[in-house]
């Protein structure tokens, strides 16, 4: 919990996710005041586990976000959740930014680092939403072993949805793609026959669920395809409101010349934007990466930031020096 008497930080860190609480506990390590603002809303919440992270594989992504916020709250970062944890404006002032809250509190912070991810925009397919993240998936480095050899079906909504399926082949031989309106070349079709990948032309208007486990994805003509899994192509939306009110807008990300989602565009190294005094890490800043990824990303930024913060300091520190008629002074 937060100090409530306390309103001014070294670092406030917009997102309580794996990039925000890797942030935090590096900048708590280096002995700085640091405020974490989580709205409690992850975005892998829907996932039981989560995958490719060395050393937590398999752990549940609640359980390493409260290992995260236990680590750094045990090197002194502070935190508000809910509405007192949810930034809904930012502005910048003389010596930082003072960030206004759901709650209608307020605090000032020398720096600001945002990790307040994104939004999966799903295909409008009924059912869908409620099966994301459990057999409704997109990524197959975190799901695909758990659904090796099963019956897997590619929902098509975009010019990736060949490579999308091909990609899931790796993990299953029982792949078909639903093409839902979308018009495959003949080279994407010779590619997918190739890979024993079967295309089906419908159009598919939602699930077929029993026992609380996904059978099969219907389709407009009364057809069932059967998959075990449904993979699907999400729009990714950075949530980057606070960052919008301070001038940073948002970047339309590609991949392979087609559009998939927004993002805050930001040095690579070190999460760095173009408004001093603002970092970013995890995926409001790279929309593909994993939680580990992600995580990394929130270390580099907390020590580029400290590394500021440090560069501020002895910058104001000589000048005192020298007033105080140390040498140099005159």
């Amino acid at each position: 919990m937060d100090d409530v008497t306390r309103t001014e930080y070294d670092v406030v860190i917009v997102g309580g996710g794996a990039a925000g609480l890797a942030g935090a506990l590096t900048l708590a390590r280096a002995r700085r005041s640091v405020l974490v603002l989580d709205s409690g809303a992850p975005r892998n919440a829907p996932a039981s586990h989560l995958h490719g992270y060395l050393g937590r594989d398999g752990e549940s992504p609640a359980g390493l976000l409260a290992r995260g916020r236990e680590e750094a709250a045990g090197y002194g970062a502070l935190f508000r959740s809910g509405r007192a944890g949810t930034a809904v404006a930012a502005d910048r002032e003389e010596g930082g930014f003072l960030v206004r809250c759901g709650d209608g509190s307020s605090v000032r912070a020398r720096r600001l680092l945002v990790a307040t991810g994104l939004v999966d925009e799903l295909p409008q397919v009924p059912g869908l939403r409620e099966r994301w993240g459990r057999d409704v998936l997109h990524c197959p480095y975190c799901h695909g072993w758990e659904v090796r050899d099963q019956p897997v079906a590619v929902l098509a909504t975009g010019p990736l949805a060949v490579h999308q399926a091909l990609l899931w082949r790796q993990w299953s031989p029982r792949v078909t793609l639903v093409a839902h309106g979308t018009r495959l070349g003949p080279e994407d079709r010779e590619a997918l026959a190739a890979r024993g990948v079967a295309v089906v032309e419908g159009k598919a208007t939602g699930l077929d669920v029993h026992g609380d486990r996904l059978t099969g994805l219907t389709l407009a003509d009364g057809a069932t395809v059967a998959c075990r899994a449904l993979v699907v192509a999400p729009r990714f939306t950075a949530r980057s409101g606070v960052l919008t009110g301070l001038g940073l807008p948002t970047t339309t990300v590609e991949r392979g010349g087609a559009p998939i989602g927004t993002c805050v565009e930001s040095e690579a190294a070190t999460g760095a934007t173009a408004l001093p005094g603002v970092w970013v890490a995890g995926n409001v800043t790279s929309p593909v990466e994993q939680v580990a990824g992600a995580a990394a990303q929130g270390v580099r930024a907390g020590a580029a930031i400290n590394a500021d913060l440090v560069a501020q300091e002895t910058r104001e520190a000589v000048a005192a020096w020298r007033a105080g008629g140390g040498e140099g002074g005159r």
